[in-house]
């Protein structure tokens, strides 16, 4: 069985201004300040929600 690779996802930019659509996904992303971390399987679906909002997260593989 494969195994299933990870990201890690780190908010580096604030909320101040944003869409409230990329608002949303921070927080489903886990994410609450700045420079909090969280660990998800690289799903599509996981992937998705980071590219939209790419401009305020670093990706890290694990």
């Amino acid at each position: 069985m494969a195994e299933v690779k990870k990201i890690k996802v780190t908010l580096i930019k604030g909320l101040s201004g944003r869409l409230p659509n990329q608002r949303r996904t921070i927080k489903a992303l886990g994410l609450n300040k700045i420079s909090s971390s969280v660990v998800h399987d690289a799903t599509p679906a996981n992937l998705g929600m980071v590219r939209v909002v790419a401009h305020l997260v670093k990706v890290e593989e694990m």
